[in-house]
């Protein structure tokens, strides 16, 4: 079933599933990430999926989720094609997922918007990620009504979450971690060179941090050189292709990568060939690119210093404490704008019962109508045809109601009553039954 196959809104559900930096380990989380590349295909097969009306990727460095509008009994099917489309047995991954369902899922998508369910508490970049993966899935005809309207809702309570709250007040981001341990490491920054691989926002981020506390040389290796030029030019720096790395590795003392490669960019030979060039002075290396750009085998070099985008947690971890009560303001505000979210969501419900109300009372109209025109047409006066249409009208319009209601006091169902008292703005004493 593809998003513009015309389903009845009601009748679905909304469902958020996947898997995060918390739940699952980084080797698993590289095997179950969409690149770019492969989005478009991702997102006609799973729309493609039996009770599946519209469908998100949302695919980063720390989390892989779906948000799906469903039909009754998908989420298994959900379940199943993600481990399947990227071949791996579904008892490999199926433990690490996370689903959450109607208002839990609302609330899961505006604290992903919002940066509160990221590793670096409030950090801006993800509200960018989830956009453009929004847009992407609209340009592929993934989305519909349903989710066109969360995402839209998302994207406002993120802003209002950004502009009340302090949340975002630190300069704190996995790219601004990876920058102080650099500092940590190397007291004085500006005697170091930084290479960095990629040339995406984390990256840039990276790149203004490092430039922020005077490194000395910045290098940009990108698979788009001019890409790599725009960016080094902002900060003095120089750029050169991926092919080029092994030239310049032995320069590096920083290496920070962040691409969108399915295969590592750095191996470990190349790594080895640079120490010997730099006489075994160390090399500080951050991956936080996922999958990996740098081989971990790495790692094992005794002049290298290593860390993934999970080591970074630690770092990550002093600069959360000045956000921790913008943080339950920000709780508040997505409460509030999931319960209006599912409040437009329960309307749906009464759109359909609606149109059917008002279908069936023009149906009544017409017919009585037609009737009176046909006496007009007989010769009866306007004023006896007049009168006849108003009696019969109203009869015809209020017989199912009237006697749904007389056998509602008969059975003593006092909710009916009430209701229809609350539906039709009567007197609400008259509710009462003896």
């Amino acid at each position: 079933m593809s998003a513009n196959t015309t389903a009845e809104t009601n009748h679905m559900k909304l469902l958020a599933l996947g898997l995060n930096h918390k739940t699952a380990p980084i080797d698993i989380r590289e095997r179950i990430a969409f690149g770019p590349d492969i989005i478009a295909g991702a997102l006609r097969d799973l729309t493609g999926c039996q009770g599946v009306c519209e469908g998100v990727v949302v695919s980063t460095c720390n989390r892989t989720e779906l948000y799906c509008a469903v039909q009754e009994g998908a989420e298994e099917i959900i379940r199943r094609w993600l481990s399947g489309f990227h071949g791996i047995e579904h008892e490999r991954v199926n433990p690490f997922l996370y689903a959450h369902a109607d208002r839990d899922a609302v609330i899961h998508l505006l604290r992903v918007a919002s940066g509160l369910d990221s590793l670096v508490l409030g950090e801006p970049q993800i509200l960018g990620q989830v956009k453009t993966a929004y847009q992407t899935a609209t340009d592929c005809t993934a989305t519909g009504k349903l989710l066109g309207r969360l995402f839209q809702h998302a994207f406002s309570v993120a802003k209002t979450v950004r502009t009340e709250t302090a949340i975002g007040s630190s300069p704190v981001s996995v790219a601004f971690a990876a920058v102080n341990l650099a500092r940590q490491i190397f007291s004085d920054l500006s005697e170091q060179t930084a290479l960095l691989i990629g040339a995406g926002e984390t990256i840039e981020l990276a790149a203004r941090h490092l430039h922020h506390n005077g490194v000395g040389r910045i290098i940009v290796a990108n698979r788009t050189v001019e890409r790599a030029h725009d960016l080094a030019a902002q900060f003095d720096g120089f750029a050169i292709s991926l092919t080029e790395i092994a030239n310049h590795l032995p320069e590096a003392d920083i290496v920070i990568a962040s691409t969108a490669s399915p295969l590592p960019v750095l191996g470990k030979g190349t790594v080895e060939r640079a120490l010997k060039k730099r006489k075994h002075r160390p090399i500080f290396m951050v991956d936080i690119a996922v999958p990996r750009d740098i081989e971990p085998e790495v790692g094992e070099l005794a002049d290298v210093y290593l860390y993934t985008i999970d080591d970074l947690q630690g770092v990550i971890d002093e600069g959360l404490r000045s956000r921790q009560a913008a943080a339950a303001q920000a709780e508040e505000i997505i409460d509030f704008h999931a319960s209006e979210f599912m409040a437009w969501l329960r309307s749906l419900d009464a759109a359909g019962l609606i149109q059917d109300y008002r279908r069936r009372g023009e149906e009544l109209r017409d017919e009585v109508l037609a009737r009176a025109q046909r006496q007009l047409e007989a010769g009866k006066s306007p004023a006896e045809v007049l009168n006849f249409l108003a009696h019969t009208l109203t009869n015809k319009l209020l017989h199912a109601p009237s006697s749904r209601l007389r056998q509602a006091a008969r059975e003593g169902e006092a909710e009916i009553l009430e209701a229809a008292n609350e539906l039709f703005q009567l007197d609400p004493t008259r509710a009462q039954i003896d």
